[in-house]
């Protein structure tokens, strides 16, 4: 349910008479002191026990009910109503609730029954029918949207935070209210009222509110009645199973923005209503939406028909489901004489990602539409059109040549005067014919053809006998300004300077300074830094496209058939924990029986969701280091991350995702003493998150940027302190290593066997052993584990802190496990459409 914001209750806490409300209720104050004393309600009450403090706005009760709070606890208390309804009653009218508490008896020491009477006005009628029910009802959630925190700030955070966008649109928001304003279904005006909600789909059968906890928004037929309502959770952290997209029951009807079809012809056609509302927000009216892949409807095409629809932009995700639909879609559209393009977004992303990431939006949005793929015109319409397509993609005020920086601009325009006498006009019609019209609300920039030399951050470009190096286009990772350092040379004169290409004056003054030292006309120097500006913004996309591809893991490590085979063999040993053993003392292990067992199945334990952590304690030189150092070896390179010691902030800038299921290890405790908090919040929550203020490297402004580290990760650390930090203790596993002299003997004897040709021999075959011991780790399954004997263990439960013991016994049996899934029965539940796949202990 969605959460009323903090300031909104301590503003009704505040801002309520708590005296009038309670005088309301038919109760006589008496003034006593500062506060006012009477008989409290609740109970049998022969002397005042009711106090009420009107410099606090709190009540209390010193009789026999000792209960109290603020007023909203008092409507709550004397209504019978849960804290929401108590809300929005106060939200409504205060003195609504004084004149309904009135109507009871105020001194009934009869307990308060949960009223079931409206006390709030009915946000809709039954004086018309379904179709004004569903008119009001959107009505209704648009003006809660109005007041609602949490939704604008989904809609800022989404970038389409737009009143015009909002208004026209009748952008709503649903937080259950809706069913605190239309009376009970015990009675006969709340059954009908809601028997109509429950028609139209906006209230379920179970009676919740279909769309509760979404943002609504509404599709309208030409009429502006509502045909159909598309929510979307504005909380993403919902329980399994619940849908984020919701839309009325049935199949879908009407298209969004249909006004917007009828006067252009030229559509942007997005995936979703979401992804529409960012290109209109950004200025692209012209710009409806499927609903989802699949959600093309037979009434989109008839519309895109009935109004001479010539040409539409397929802004589908950049996904595999997206491609695929937006290729089958464009089939479609051409059998019908429509012409496609394609706008590709980087992989994985969709309008309104691309939009907040690459800002400003309306650049970067343009900048796609421009770079939009042309799919075909498909066969000819049965009517042929008798004019050309020369409209553009419209803003609301189609951007022109002139909006363009003045010297791209320039150099447009002149290459239409050079272009236009060359084209005869009884060719017009038959050059639009037979090449397709660019997909761009402005005639697109011709890059010039010249050589680039580029190395190590910098851009050399020649003309003539000018030279341009350029460098820190690199930092240019926004469409909103370039800003480098330019360096003109011309024999042995030269200028440099840093500006922001794009601010005409700073343009100005290089060129004007630049012509001077090189001793050439401006008009030479402009003219050449028109060409650079066009051959830098084209680097320019190209990077930003770069940068917004998702990376790559270039730890991936490939195993072949042979690899595979043997490490198999060795996940399906009957005896895999004595192999483990055994292979420890082939790569010079000697004695720490338990530990290197121990050790070996923590670091198993980075594959679970709640892994262990494991702390080596030992005096200085006893070999902790070694046996941390042995663990580790047999753990991929890709999924062990080792320090010696760590700083305080160091953990929450390691990248999102480059510690999840991996093992972080550090040398000596004690170099991360600074760090303590964030490991133990890293091993207790599994993320970590942090806000932090920075510049940023395009306009130089302050930020706030949030940094989350997500685990789940396995810890292993050492340390040679005696006194352990207890917050850091009942989180371990504590190994000590064996101190003893027989183990020390053991150690010196296999030190002075590493001398010998049989030491030699040995380490060539502990290289051997520890791959096919990554490889096979490689090859283990983050699998959920289930212990059936779970409920017949016991476990000590004399302190609080076996709590903590009790969860780490209970994971090193799931290890176990999930070390041997190769000699268990996988098996799968379908739950929720998914599949989950556990193995048993």
């Amino acid at each position: 349910m969605p959460r009323i914001p903090d300031v909104e209750l301590e503003r009704l806490k505040r801002e309520v008479s708590l005296v009038r409300l309670v005088e309301g209720a038919g109760i006589a104050l008496k003034k006593h002191g500062k506060d006012w004393l009477g008989l409290c309600p609740f109970h049998e009450d022969k002397e005042p026990s009711l106090v009420v403090s009107p410099d606090k706005n709190l009540w209390h009760c010193l009789g026999a009910c000792q209960c109290g709070g603020s007023v909203i606890d008092w409507v709550m208390k004397k209504n019978g109503v849960s804290f929401r309804h108590a809300v929005e009653l106060l939200r409504a009218d205060p003195s609504l609730v004084a004149s309904l508490s009135s109507s009871s008896s105020s001194a009934s020491t009869t307990p308060v029954k949960r009223s079931t009477v409206r006390k709030l006005e009915a946000p809709v009628s039954l004086s018309g029918d379904d179709q004004a029910v569903l008119n009001q009802v959107v009505d209704y959630y648009h003006q809660t949207l109005k007041h609602s925190v949490e939704a604008q700030a989904y809609l800022q955070q989404r970038g389409i935070d737009n009143s015009a966008a909002i208004a026209r649109f009748k952008l709503g928001y649903a937080n259950r209210t809706l069913g605190y304003r239309v009376p009970a279904s015990n009675r006969q005006e709340g059954a009908a009222m809601r028997g109509a909600l429950q028609r139209v789909g906006i209230i379920r059968s179970s009676g919740h509110e279909h769309f509760n906890g979404s943002l609504v928004i509404p599709v309208l037929d030409d009429l502006g009645h509502v045909v159909g309502i598309y929510g979307r959770k504005i909380n993403d952290h919902l329980r399994e199973g619940t849908p984020k997209h919701l839309y009325l029951p049935g199949p879908h009807r009407g298209v969004w923005n249909v006004d917007a079809i009828k006067v252009h012809k030229e559509i942007i056609l997005c995936e979703a209503l979401i992804d529409a509302l960012t290109f209109w927000c950004a200025g692209y009216h012209n710009v409806t939406a499927s609903y989802g892949v699949e959600g093309f409807t037979a009434e989109h095409l008839a519309v895109f028909k009935d109004y001479g629809t010539q040409r539409v932009l397929i802004a589908y995700d950049r996904d595999d489901a997206g491609e695929k639909a937006a290729q089958s879609l464009a089939e479609q559209l051409m059998k019908h004489g429509i012409e496609c393009f394609r706008i590709q977004f980087p992989k994985g992303m969709d309008a309104n990602d691309y939009a907040l990431k690459v800002t400003p939006a309306q650049k970067s949005l343009g900048v796609a539409i421009r770079k939009a793929v042309w799919l075909g015109k498909g066969s000819a319409p049965s009517s042929p059109m008798t004019e050309p397509v020369t409209e553009t993609i419209a803003h609301e005020t189609p951007p022109s040549a002139e909006s363009l920086p003045s010297l791209a601009a320039k150099e447009k325009t002149s290459e239409v005067q050079h272009a236009e006498p060359s084209i005869e006009p009884s060719h017009v019609e038959e050059s639009v014919a037979s090449e397709p019209l660019p997909a761009s609300p402005v005639p697109e920039a011709r890059v010039p053809d010249i050589p680039v030399d580029i190395k190590e951050g910098e851009i050399g470009i020649t003309l003539g006998d000018r030279h341009y190096r350029v460098r820190g286009l690199d930092k240019n990772l926004s469409y909103e300004m370039l800003k480098v350092n330019v360096l003109a040379s011309r024999g042995e004169g030269m200028h440099v300077d840093t500006f922001d290409l794009y601010a005409a004056r700073a343009r100005a003054g290089f060129i004007h300074q630049a012509s001077i030292e090189l001793a050439i006309k401006e008009d030479v120097i402009k003219h050449d830094l028109g060409k650079v500006l066009l051959k830098l913004e084209a680097l320019q996309d190209a990077q930003i496209k770069q940068a917004l591809q998702p990376k790559q893991d270039k730890t991936e490590v490939v195993i072949n058939d042979s690899e595979r085979e043997h490490a198999l063999a060795l996940l399906k040993s009957p005896d895999l924990l004595n192999r483990i053993l055994e292979d420890f003392d082939r790569c010079g292990i000697v004695g720490e029986r338990t530990n290197k067992l121990v050790g070996y199945l923590a670091a198993c334990s980075r594959k679970l969701d709640r892994p262990l952590a494991v702390l080596i304690q030992s005096a200085s030189a006893a070999g902790k280091t070694s046996l941390m150092d042995a663990v580790l070896a047999f753990v991929p390179e890709e999924e062990r991350i080792k320090y010696s010691a760590m700083t305080g902030q160091s953990l929450f800038y390691m990248g999102q995702t480059n510690l999840k299921h991996k093992i972080l290890a550090l040398v000596e405790e004690e170099g991360a003493s600074r760090a303590s908090y964030a490991l133990k919040l890293l091993q207790s929550e599994g993320e970590l998150t942090i806000a932090s203020t920075g510049k940023d490297p395009n306009t130089g402004n302050l930020i706030t940027q949030e940094y989350k580290v997500e685990g789940p990760v396995m810890m292993f650390l050492t340390t040679t302190a005696i006194d352990i930090d207890p917050e850091l203790l009942n989180r371990c596993l504590v190994l000590s290593v064996d101190e003893s002299r027989q183990q020390t003997q053991a150690i010196h004897q296999r030190q002075r066997h590493k001398r010998t040709l049989d030491g030699l021999l040995a380490q060539h075959d502990k290289d051997d052993v520890l791959a096919l011991h990554r490889n096979a780790q490689r090859l283990l399954k983050p699998l959920a584990v289930l212990n059936p004997f779970a409920e017949q263990l016991t476990f000590p439960d004399a302190t609080t802190r076996l709590r903590r013991d009790h969860e780490k016994y209970l994971t090193l049996i799931d290890t176990i496990a999930l070390l041997h899934q190769y000699q268990r029965p996988i098996k799968t539940l379908n739950r929720n459409g998914g599949v989950i796949e556990y193995l048993e202990v």
